[in-house]
């Protein structure tokens, strides 16, 4: 009798073994997908704290270069145009939007004019910037690529911008003035804009 009694717990112990082992494989493996998920859910909470820290950063960045590349363009082409014309060419370019009647404006019409020049001036900034995002070079070869720019920006007003202008100016127009316009554009306009993208938006 006792002999069957002990063969019986043998029995029941195997069936208990063979049931509690499987069992307790799931139970380790549904801790272990646990741990896995959270520790992928914590990572994802932290990349997306990174990207919505870095979102502000990079668009201030961004506005920096733009005003700070666009200002200095604006201020030295403004100063040099000014030495080499006059001082009421702020008055023909507020002509661009009113027509030749500008030149006999007031106040006013001169702070338009200024306006004009440093919105168009951060405009190329901005239109740089974009370009640079997608073109690496750009930002690795400042010097380079400033220089071709601001020969690009002298050729879009000249060719653009003016004659479709409320002033309607279409040439001709001299050689000498041609070049000087090119080197002036390349140095005060585009090397700025290139090197303060260089700097600020990296």
């Amino acid at each position: 009798m006792g002999e069957s009694a002990v063969s019986a717990y043998s029995v029941n112990s195997e069936v208990f073994r063979m049931f509690q082992t499987p069992t307790q494989g799931w139970l380790r493996l549904t801790r272990v997908s646990s741990r896995i998920a959270n520790k992928s859910k914590r990572k994802r909470d932290i990349r997306m704290i990174g990207d919505s820290v870095s979102a502000p950063a990079g668009k201030s960045n961004a506005l920096l270069a733009i005003a700070v590349g666009g200002g200095i363009a604006g201020a030295l082409d403004l100063t040099q145009a000014c030495i080499l014309f006059g001082w009421d060419i702020p008055l023909s370019i507020a002509g661009g939007l009113l027509g030749p009647k500008a030149v006999h404006g007031g106040v006013g019409t001169y702070a338009l004019g200024v306006g004009l020049h440093f919105f168009i001036a951060c405009s190329a900034a901005a239109v740089y910037y974009g370009a640079s995002r997608r073109l690496d070079f750009l930002k690795e070869h400042p010097l380079v690529s400033g220089l071709f720019f601001g020969a690009a920006v002298e050729e879009v007003m000249n060719l653009i911008v003016l004659p479709l202008s409320a002033l309607h100016a279409r040439g001709p127009y001299e050689l000498h003035d041609l070049i000087q316009g090119l080197l002036v554009h390349m140095v005060v306009v585009g090397l700025p804009i290139s090197f303060s993208v260089r700097r600020f938006a990296k």
